[in-house]
């Protein structure tokens, strides 16, 4: 039996040359190419739903969204990572906090954070305040610092749903 409150940990990349739009933490962001994925390719969704799937026990984003079953081609991460909190709601469990990082030497990030940080929050159903999301280049080094594509990495922590947080 797992003890709570659980740690994950979960990491996505992908490259660019999709159709776009660039979508980073459910927000489309300005940039002249998007990532290449079967869902919408948003790897720092990706990344957190991993982390958090990875803290309940309840596996990763393959075992839920196999980029093999076509009903998932182009899906909103959005959506998904909707679907992991209702997943992880039925286990009993409760997102407690969320510490991501996005990894891109382009384009620049800073101006969409806090959006990406309250769609987050949207996506899990929990207050911005337990959502932290960081920007990073990788100064020129490997397929992010040559501009190849987009990298997150995120932890995320969840415990037992109380009589106070229920849904």
């Amino acid at each position: 039996m797992r003890s709570f409150p659980g740690i994950g940990l979960g990491l996505d990349v992908h490259r660019f040359g999709g159709p776009g739009p660039l979508r980073l933490g459910g927000v489309d962001v300005d940039h002249h190419t998007g990532l290449i994925g079967h869902s919408d390719a948003d790897v720092l969704l990706h990344a957190i739903g991993d982390a958090v799937l990875g803290a309940a026990g309840l596996g990763d984003l393959g075992d839920h969204f196999p980029p093999t079953e076509e009903r998932w081609r182009g899906a909103s991460s959005v959506e998904l990572l909707g679907r992991i909190v209702e997943m992880v709601t039925r286990a009993g469990l409760r997102v407690q906090g969320v510490d991501a990082t996005v990894v891109a030497q382009e384009p620049r990030l800073q101006p969409y954070r806090l959006g990406m940080v309250a769609a987050v929050a949207g996506a899990l159903g929990c207050p911005p305040e337990i959502v932290s999301v960081k920007l990073k280049t990788s100064d020129g080094l490997g397929l992010t610092g040559r501009g190849e594509g987009v990298a997150a990495l995120a932890v995320a922590s969840v415990g037992p749903l109380g009589p106070t947080n229920a849904p």
